[in-house]
């Protein structure tokens, strides 16, 4: 008799373009301010100085969208040329047009924005509120996940990559070893890479030689400098990296083959993680889909080494 995994894997297989209950293609205007605004803004190779102009307007979009050339580059910390070649950057003919780009979106947020007595009345107490945070960053995940092409394409190349391995240094060590505890009942030769420097190139240099093609890895914030490391060493050792993190600009997006963005929770003294979390079990998905046949084979074998082993109690 299958496993409650073996058919949740067959019944929950991504189909592309799939909308549960018909429902229409999520367009622009479904879209958040500040997802309008990282729309602008990505795709482009952006040098630091840019990416610090990127950052404030996203961070102060209702007022960085109305000052002057003179004033942004004076809050930025930037010279006036610098912002108007990140204008030209992004394709406008000058700072003056990519401001009136950003007017109506700044506008909008201002009307969507509830006064400070709704606030406090919705709010609720800090664990409420973070637990809101968390319900609008999968909101926002559930708007990119409309389209599923991204999600099934990078799945089945991590289902390819034998071995494939997952990087997650310091705070994201526990992301990289839920995926990887996952990925091995599903794929043969998963490994992970949980330390820096030397040992995660050793590892990186080993899946290479081995035939790995690819690594998937976790960049939560804040985000470390050995990641970042880690992610260039695969390039160059021709490794391709697959890459989920909560930026939407920044050099380890500029390094990655694919970027899937997800916010996290950052009401607490410590971050969670549903978004992100959701992203790792959706590759999972794709990779299953990838290789139905080797799916079901490796879910049953593992269901028989349960049983005959005692893993797990009669619940």
């Amino acid at each position: 008799m299958p496993s409650d995994q073996q058919a949740r894997a067959k019944a929950a297989a991504i189909t592309p373009g799939r909308r549960p209950g018909g429902r229409a293609p999520e367009t622009e205007s479904d879209a958040t301010p500040t997802e309008r605004v990282r729309a602008v803004f990505g795709g482009h190779r952006l040098s630091p100085g840019q990416r610090r102009i990127a950052q404030y307007m996203t961070d102060h979009l209702t007022e960085a969208a109305f000052l002057s050339i003179t004033d942004l580059a004076e809050r930025v910390g930037v010279s006036q040329p610098s912002v108007t070649r990140f204008a030209t950057s992004l394709g406008f003919s000058g700072f003056p047009a990519l401001r009136e780009a950003l007017q109506p979106i700044a506008l909008s947020a201002v009307a969507g924005a509830p006064d400070a007595s709704e606030i406090r009345e919705d709010r609720g107490n800090e664990l409420q509120a973070a637990v809101d945070a968390e319900i609008d960053n999968l909101e926002s995940l559930r708007r990119v996940l409309a389209d599923t092409d991204q999600i099934l394409d990078v799945g089945r190349e991590l289902a390819r990559s034998v071995p494939l391995t997952v990087l997650g240094l310091r705070i994201s060590v526990s992301l990289a070893e839920y995926f990887a505890y996952a990925a091995r009942r599903i794929h043969p030769d998963v490994r992970v890479v949980t330390r820096g420097g030397s040992v995660s190139f050793d590892t990186l240099l080993q899946s290479r030689e081995a035939g790995g093609t690819w690594v998937l890895a976790f960049a939560m914030p804040r985000h470390a400098q050995e990641t970042l490391a880690a992610i260039r060493a695969a390039r160059r050792i021709g490794l391709k990296v697959a890459l989920i993190t909560d930026l939407a600009l920044g050099p380890l997006m500029d390094e990655a083959d694919a970027v899937f963005t997800a916010g996290t929770g950052s009401r607490l003294v410590f971050d969670s993680y549903a978004a992100p979390q959701l992203v790792s079990a959706s590759l999972l998905q794709a990779m299953a889909d990838a290789d139905p046949e080797r799916t079901q084979r490796r879910l049953e074998g593992y269901e028989q080494a349960a049983e005959q082993h005692s893993f797990f109690l009669d619940d």
